[in-house]
């Protein structure tokens, strides 16, 4: 489905587009904090130590000590995702987290990591875990927990993207049954704002569940 939006898109896909846009947009305002940083915070510092701090509490609650070295890699997907997911708010943009390609690639960076920190932090024991407790339940854990696997993928893109077109889809109808149904859009923007905070939470703290089970697989 081809979308306009108030933003130059340079032959790109929509989504691919806003993304570029949103990585080049946290990337300056990084390298702006990072030049202002200072002893005594002003108010945008004091909001972003807060929110740090509330994630390496998150992290060290669900990954543990180790957990620790991998707070840039989520901290970036629940930052991107924030961001991505407010784009929606705006009018004339669209969320790219409302492309289902968005939200599986997203997904697939957990996936891979997931097994790739494992493996990095356990060696080939980390694949012990597929085998089950004994050896002979092999057979029956095996397509289990390949199973098991996959599915995380599959339900944290297809739940990011659900949310965030259903959302899409819902402003767009109340759009065209303007004025009558303004109550309504301004209910579904209301609800629209608490999914943003809430998908970005979500894949966040499942993305740390799932690296933390890595991590302790060895266990």
């Amino acid at each position: 489905m081809h979308h306009d939006i108030i933003l130059p898109i340079f032959g790109l896909q929509v989504h691919t587009a806003l993304m570029i846009y949103i990585i080049i947009g946290l990337a300056i305002f990084s390298f702006i904090m990072a030049k202002r940083l200072k002893m005594v915070p002003g108010q945008t510092q004091s909001i972003i130590e807060l929110v740090v701090d509330s994630f390496l509490g998150l992290i060290d609650q669900s990954m543990g000590p180790k957990g620790r070295k991998y707070f840039p890699f989520i901290m970036t997907f629940a930052v991107f995702i924030f961001f991505a997911n407010v784009l929606g708010m705006i009018p004339g943009l669209l969320p790219p987290t409302a492309n289902l390609n968005t939200t599986v690639g997203l997904a697939l960076l957990v996936f891979f990591a997931t097994h790739i920190i494992g493996v990095k932090e356990h060696g080939l024991k980390y694949f012990k875990h597929f085998v089950g407790p004994v050896w002979w339940l092999a057979p029956l854990m095996i397509p289990i927990e390949i199973i098991g696997h996959i599915a995380r993928p599959v339900s944290l893109s297809l739940r990011l993207f659900g949310n965030m077109m259903g959302h899409e889809q819902i402003v767009t109808v109340l759009l065209i049954l303007m004025p009558a149904a303004y109550p309504l859009l301004a209910l579904s923007t209301a609800l629209g704002v608490l999914v943003i905070f809430i998908q970005s939470f979500i894949f966040a703290l499942l993305s740390m569940m799932y690296l933390g089970g890595a991590l302790e697989e060895a266990h």
